[in-house]
């Protein structure tokens, strides 16, 4: 467990070298654009309706003492409560509309890091394949997402619970984010059912790979990059753990990178 996450911070830290030694920032440009739209418009919407659900929430509020500071508890509460759910839409919404511009990315980083010299094709037909496939896999998470944060969000509700359910729902964002970031490679190899079977197996570097996304997301640069790297540092664990069955390794990343 404790491995495969900081495998997965280290997959970052090579996905910038591997970004930067292929120059593929051409490719992050399209991404980086889309999820810098993403996140303005989904945040300056919590924070926009953060007042209103103030205003609701006091309108229940049958004293005139302390009035003030309830609507603006609740206004804090309320734009918090928005903004989480902004987050787990942006996550889903990112893997859909930047999907036909990643997948080509993660394969461009696949075949170097395999030795693989043919060119990576970027086609109408396989854009529209990956933008779909993106799309199924975004609603069947944010499913599971949505049902698991509600019951850890309840389970909050108990003092006893409490301390722990801002952690675990933590971990699901984390879990969610890195698979979406991984399937960006998954798709090449497995369908979708195969790659949840997948991610099953391998849920802490997902976690991991999660953590770090997450965290990217609290500055303005990391939003432009969070998805880029992300997608890399995910198709470079990949890479490795298909490795150890059928795929051959022809050019170790440890070495490229020294």
């Amino acid at each position: 467990m404790i491995n495969s996450i900081f495998r997965s911070f280290r997959a970052y830290t090579q996905a910038f070298q591997i970004i930067s030694k292929l120059k593929l920032w051409a490719y992050a440009l399209v991404p980086a654009i889309i999820s810098l739209l993403l996140a303005i418009g989904i945040f300056s919407t919590a924070y926009g309706l953060a007042d209103d659900i103030g205003r609701i929430i006091i309108g229940w509020y049958p004293w005139e003492w302390g009035a003030g500071v309830i609507e603006k508890i609740a206004s804090v509460t309320g734009g918090l409560l928005i903004a989480i759910l902004g987050l787990l839409v942006y996550k889903n919404l990112i893997v859909v509309l930047a999907g036909p511009f990643m997948s080509p990315l993660s394969e461009k980083v696949e075949k170097y890091l395999t030795g693989d010299t043919s060119k990576t094709k970027i086609s109408v037909p396989g854009m529209v394949k990956d933008f779909f496939r993106g799309l199924s896999i975004a609603i069947r998470n944010l499913f599971w997402e949505l049902l698991f944060t509600v019951v850890l969000l309840l389970l909050g509700l108990i003092p006893i619970f409490a301390p722990f359910t801002t952690a675990a729902i933590f971990i699901v964002q984390s879990y969610y984010a890195g698979f979406g970031n991984f399937d960006f490679f998954l798709e090449r190899h497995f369908s979708v059912s195969q790659s949840v079977a997948f991610m099953k197996n391998n849920r802490w570097s997902a976690i991991g790979n999660g953590v770090v996304f997450l965290g990217l997301l609290i500055t303005v640069v990391g939003v432009l990059v969070a998805p880029v790297l992300g997608t890399i540092a995910a198709t470079i664990e990949g890479v490795e753990k298909l490795n150890k069955g059928s795929i051959n390794l022809q050019r170790p990343l440890e070495k490229e990178l020294v």
